[in-house]
């Protein structure tokens, strides 16, 4: 067990009160499928509001914004092995973040997280009572590849740590383990935050404890399979022909970020299916936590292998999205346009394909509301 330190409190600390307050200083108008952002504010962040600025980076939906190119374009993917010997590429406060992902690979954007110098590093991600949770994403999309996360998980009802990708249209790909389930996974995918009647979930048993043993969880994203797997072993495969509604491909297949956190679904707050799902209310006078201070889950590691479906042209430095020749269906490309905010060159307001290259035409979108994270 290890305490969070008073220093680590202050550094670490990011409220969604933040973003509530720069959402207030621009109008906190809302966005959605219906209502697009005017061009006075014109992108609508991932918590559906739309603004300028910090709402243009990370999350930005392109669908939901004045127009597809709002938002500013996505960094490309870099194959890489993510280790945490110290914070020192993670951005702890994400209003400080332009956009440039060769300075940071990591953006906090909400909770508390610290470092335990052990075994070459590990982060820890905290779950406090009063902090809402945390969460991780990486600066970098990735479009198709393998992502492999060495964790170990919670272990207290009502506490959930996750392992997701999640695409700016939403298309999401999930490890999450609910509660005090620690021999236990479970894997699911949603797309353009459509949730389905019957969702995609299934639990994967038989694991040895998942809070006292790390495992390499992996998510093999291709264009025509996703797999999931623990240490190496396949437990799920789903085939893109499989996920067909209704003559739709509902299958993930747009840039998305990776995220890791820790979130507290057994609150009031939280519908009781949600709370039942996890393992029931949040005990915050469990002994680990007095102890503590905190519920917690580490990571060792995040292994990325980017597999773009095309090839990736030498000055690419992002992804960005535009129209087809279809009806609601937005087109993925590779951009040499700037990803820093505010940046001479950078997507916001330019019209047209200055510096595009067609990569692979996403699916029709849905007029659903998205899900948030």
């Amino acid at each position: 067990m290890f305490t969070l330190s008073r220093s680590s409190r202050v550094l670490g600390l990011l409220s969604l009160g933040l973003a509530g307050s720069l959402v207030s200083a621009q109008g906190g108008q809302t966005c959605n499928a219906t209502t697009l952002c005017p061009s006075s504010a014109p992108c609508c962040s991932e918590y559906g509001f739309c603004g300028s600025g910090s709402f243009c980076l990370g999350g930005c939906n392109p669908l939901y914004s004045n127009a597809l190119d709002s938002c500013m374009p996505e960094p490309v993917c870099e194959s890489a092995i993510h280790t945490f010997p110290d914070l020192s590429r993670i951005i702890m406060n994400t209003t400080y973040y332009g956009g440039n992902a060769t300075e940071h690979d990591w953006t906090l954007d909400k909770g508390q997280i610290i470092n335990t110098n052990t075994s070459g590093g590990e982060l820890a991600l905290l779950l406090t009572e009063t902090n809402g949770g945390t969460r991780l994403s990486s600066t970098r999309y990735i479009h198709y590849g393998t992502i492999t996360a060495r964790l170990k998980t919670g272990r207290w009802g009502g506490v959930v740590t996750a392992f997701i990708t999640m695409s700016d249209i939403k298309d999401e790909i999930d490890w999450e383990f609910p509660g005090s389930q620690i021999t236990e996974g479970q894997t699911n995918y949603f797309w353009q935050g459509d949730i389905p009647a019957q969702t995609h979930g299934t639990t994967v048993g038989n694991l040895t404890d998942t809070f006292s043993n790390y495992h390499d969880y992996t998510i093999d994203w291709q264009p025509d399979t996703l797999t999931w797997l623990i240490d190496g072993n396949i437990v799920r495969q789903l085939k893109a022909s499989d996920a067909v509604t209704n003559g739709v491909s509902q299958y993930p297949n747009t840039p998305s970020r990776i995220q890791l956190s820790i979130w507290p679904a057994g609150i009031s707050s939280e519908p009781s299916g949600t709370v039942e799902w996890s393992g029931g209310m949040i005990n915050w006078q469990d002994p680990d936590y007095e102890t503590a201070g905190h519920f917690y889950a580490l990571i060792q590691s995040v292994n990325i292998t980017c597999s773009d479906p095309t090839t990736e042209p030498s000055d690419a430095t992002s992804y960005v999205y535009g129209k087809n020749s279809s009806t609601f269906t937005p087109s993925v490309a590779f951009s040499n346009l700037t990803t820093v905010n505010g940046a001479v060159g950078s997507l916001s307001g330019v019209k047209g394909v200055l510096g595009l290259w067609t990569v692979v035409g996403a699916a029709a979108f849905s007029l659903l509301g998205a899900l948030l994270a």
